[in-house]
């Protein structure tokens, strides 16, 4: 696993932005289009690709030490909120979840910011300033999101000094002297420093590329086609099954439950053993509401990984609820922590994104098998394909392929999709097609067609096309096919690549992806990035 080539995101973004620092010293990516992740990751990458090597064995060894500090903050505030024992067993339970253990070597953002949060939320909560801010800090300039908890914890600091004089107050944020109010500033103005430091990222970033918070495109997917009250009631109510039930955390969340409505506190030789008090806890809610709230919001992907400054806190509440309960609590982790190992491997019955689990590996290992036969039946040919293979076979180092190959675009395997690149199919001689997603097969839900349409319209849900079909409708067919559970990939060639051979690509023109288009609105495009069809244009060799 540590040697796989890069997947998804990573290839798509992190990976070509790590690398034009490395190569160019610039903090904003030219290779890629940017969309103002800070750049933390990417700096820590390219420190160590310059000592020790491009490769990506050097990357997930990199991530899996960001990784492994992140799972000592969990400890760390697990520790300080209620004892070494639920400590341990919720940093073991954190990094067996399926969602940290498969992000843990990956080359993205969200579990680093995670993990520097937890650092920042134990400072906070032992009362450390400089730390709080510190930490605080880090996690902004890893990922804008995590900027999110310490603006949570500014709002409940002002509810406290809204209820000082309240007797809510004790209950909620703990009993302090009359002096509480200039603590309360203090601890304000503290997390607030934060903000500071990732604001300055987005003026440079604007002065560098005149967008604040990344190239429109980004702006409009993650945050203006989001705001529908609609969707965010649906992505909400997927937030709340991730930070619950997601990939077997239902095994400890209800676990949790039934001992805390069904069973006393148990007793040992200092007395009933003690929950973790009621003002932290509170700090533990706020950041978990925040997350939930927010990310349901924005984001135009509504991925889990995005929660993973959430989850461990659920973690960690669970797991001391059953060391309050349980006689033989460390049974229950044990049953909870084999649970998520089995989810690594099995994958559930509803759509989920590959990245979530083992189930990438399948991911990169057909992209790999796929791209490499392409490469060596076809390595003059003009492909057909979609993001992300477009960049796995263009990028030779991103580990797929030995050299660039002449690609030709379309959005996904969907009909729409499928019938306009037939109406150019002069324009490449051999298609790479695969699932664009996880298909878990057709379950009772899916005949459900309001359903189906509401994913359509708010979550960009697609039905690619089998390969057979699509061999059909662009008149070729199928060299060569690979699946594993619910992916697949196939090459299809379309004519001989001897005839494609002669013409020489001498330049792109973009096509819209849609069929009543396509005859009609041909213009030149000079942005490598478009989200349209790019069609190379091939002339006879002089």
């Amino acid at each position: 696993m540590l040697q796989l080539p890069y997947f998804w995101d990573e290839a798509g973004y992190y990976v070509p932005a790590a690398r034009d620092l490395l190569l160019t010293g610039s903090l904003i990516p030219h290779t890629t289009v940017s969309n103002a992740h800070p750049p933390l990751v990417m700096a820590w990458l390219a420190l160590w690709w310059k000592l020790v090597g491009f490769a990506p064995l050097v990357t997930r060894a990199a991530m899996l030490v960001l990784a492994a500090f992140s799972l000592l903050g969990v400890f760390r505030l697990a520790e300080h909120v209620a004892n070494t024992k639920v400590a341990i067993a919720s940093a073991l339970c954190t990094a067996l979840y399926p969602v940290f253990f498969a992000q843990s070597s990956l080359a993205q953002v969200d579990l680093t910011a995670a993990g520097l949060t937890f650092w920042g939320l134990a400072a906070y909560v032992e009362g450390q300033t400089a730390a709080t801010a510190l930490w605080f800090t880090l996690a902004a300039l890893t990922k804008e999101t995590a900027i999110l908890a310490p603006l949570a914890l500014t709002g409940w600091e002002m509810v406290g000094l809204l209820l000082r004089k309240s007797s809510l107050r004790n209950l909620w944020l703990g009993g302090e002297d009359l002096e509480s109010k200039t603590g309360s500033l203090q601890r304000v103005i503290v997390l607030l420093i934060p903000v500071l430091p990732l604001a300055l990222w987005y003026a440079y970033h604007y002065a560098h590329t005149g967008y604040v918070f990344g190239n429109p495109e980004f702006v409009r997917y993650n945050v203006a086609a989001t705001l529908s009250f609609t969707r965010f009631l649906l992505a909400l109510a997927m937030r709340l099954w991730q930070i619950s039930g997601y990939l077997h955390l239902w095994v400890l969340t209800l676990a949790m439950l039934m001992a805390m409505w069904m069973l006393p506190p148990q007793r040992d030789s200092t007395g009933e053993r003690p929950r973790i008090n009621i003002p932290q806890q509170m700090i533990f809610y706020v950041v978990i509401l925040i997350y939930t709230v927010a990310m349901a919001l924005i984001g135009g992907a509504v991925l889990a990984r995005y929660m993973l400054p959430a989850v461990p806190l659920v973690i960690i509440l669970s797991v001391s609820t059953l060391w309050r309960r349980l006689r033989l609590w460390h049974v229950a982790v044990g049953c909870v922590a084999l649970s998520f190992i089995t989810a690594w491997f099995w994958n559930p019955p509803y759509g989920f994104s590959p990245e979530d689990n083992l189930a990438y590996r399948d991911y990169v290992v057909l992209h790999e098998d796929g791209e490499r036969f392409l490469e060596a039946r076809y390595p003059m040919a003009r492909v057909l394909t979609a993001w992300p293979a477009t960049d796995e076979i263009t990028r030779p180092w991103l580990g797929y392929t030995t050299r660039p190959m002449h690609v030709v675009r379309i959005e996904n395997f969907s009909l729409d999709e499928v019938l306009s690149a037939a109406d150019f199919r002069s324009n490449y001689e051999v298609a790479l097609i695969f699932s664009t997603k996880y298909e878990p097969g057709p379950k009772v839900w899916d005949r459900w067609r309001t359903w189906t349409d509401l994913k359509a319209r708010f979550f960009g849900f697609h039905r690619d096309l089998p390969p057979a079909a699509v061999a059909q409708i662009l008149g070729g067919h199928v060299v060569f096919s690979e699946q594993r559970p619910g992916q697949w990939i196939a090459v299809i060639e379309i004519e001989r690549v001897e005839e494609a051979s002669r013409f020489p690509v001498v330049g792109y023109f973009e096509v819209p992806n849609k069929p009543t288009h396509t005859r009609n609105a041909i213009t030149p495009v000079a942005d490598t990035m478009t989200r349209h069809a790019k069609v190379p244009i091939a002339m006879p060799a002089q």
